[in-house]
């Protein structure tokens, strides 16, 4: 059965051209269902550069795409996001924090609405910071919580404020887990992810510019949120599974942890290591699109 993307959004129909503007893209100006209606899968991510790492290792695990070829940025004629695409692959950069991967989103469902696909999986893939997990676990999000623990995403809109669910799809992220047991190659487990507006006071950092607490009441916070079932926290998660929920996108978010909270605020680990913790996202969506295509 097919599964068509659900806009929420009357008025869209009665627009003569939809400018998807921080895309350069335009229904006027380019064929939307010639450029994308083959896509199945969505990935996205903060960086362009990881993105654009992310397509060219697909390409080559799927077989589309020879070593060291270059992919086209899609949306070159904007510097707010990168798009790149390889057979039914779309990787798209989101930027850092809520309001950024808001406005990719809407041009984002927009786009997949305008181009006619159909049973589409989009998967956030990123970096975080762990809540009682050695660093490069690999953390699927079961619910998106706010900083008071609760399963929504709260927004005001036209001066009310309106809060939207933000759990994710269950069935998706227990495939994701078991992708990960196949390839056995790193830590991966299922919990709840806190969605912050900030990186520093908003996740109960000691070192931002600004702290008005101590570290005692900064351990028993993080405490609490790992009692709450809560694994790593980072700034987009939420207003992802609220927009793709009312999109009817099944989705799910899939981070690797930097570091383990409990134990410290900074990131100390060398940019080797690093590099090398924010490959496993990339490797284990990479295993799941394969095998969702039959080629494990």
């Amino acid at each position: 059965r097919e599964n068509f993307i659900h806009i929420c959004n009357p008025h869209l129909e009665k627009m003569k051209e939809d400018i998807l503007y921080h895309f350069a893209l335009g229904t006027g100006t380019h064929d939307f269902p010639a450029l994308f209606g083959d896509v199945k899968f969505v990935c996205v991510g903060g960086s362009p550069s990881r993105m654009k790492a992310f397509i060219a290792y697909i390409a080559e695990e799927l077989g589309l795409g020879s070593p060291g070829c270059d992919y086209p940025n899609i949306c070159a004629g904007t510097d707010r996001y990168a798009m790149y695409k390889v057979g039914p692959v779309l990787s798209v950069s989101h930027g850092m924090g809520i309001p950024s991967i808001s406005i990719m989103l809407h041009e984002l469902i927009k786009l997949l609405y305008h181009a006619k696909c159909s049973n589409i999986t989009i998967i956030r893939i990123g970096t975080s910071g762990g809540i009682g997990l050695e660093p490069g676990s690999v953390v699927i999000t079961r619910q998106s919580v706010d900083a008071t623990f609760k399963p929504q995403f709260e927004q005001v809109i036209l001066g009310k404020t309106v809060i939207r669910s933000t759990n994710l799809d269950e069935q998706l992220a227990q495939e994701l887990m078991q992708c990960g047991k196949e390839i056995n190659q790193f830590n991966t487990v299922i919990g709840n992810t806190m969605c912050t507006l900030d990186f520093y006071e908003g996740q109960g950092r000691l070192d931002g510019a600004i702290c008005l607490y101590n570290e005692e009441e900064k351990l028993q916070y993080l405490k609490e949120a790992y009692d709450s079932g809560v694994r790593n926290i980072e700034m987009e998660s939420s207003v992802f599974a609220a927009m793709c929920n009312l999109s009817g996108v099944r989705a799910a978010v899939v981070c690797v942890t930097l570091l383990n909270r409990l134990e410290g605020d900074q990131i100390s680990s060398s940019h080797d290591v690093l590099v090398e913790y924010q490959q496993r996202p990339q490797k284990l969506v990479g295993y799941f699109i394969k095998k969702s295509l039959g080629k494990v």
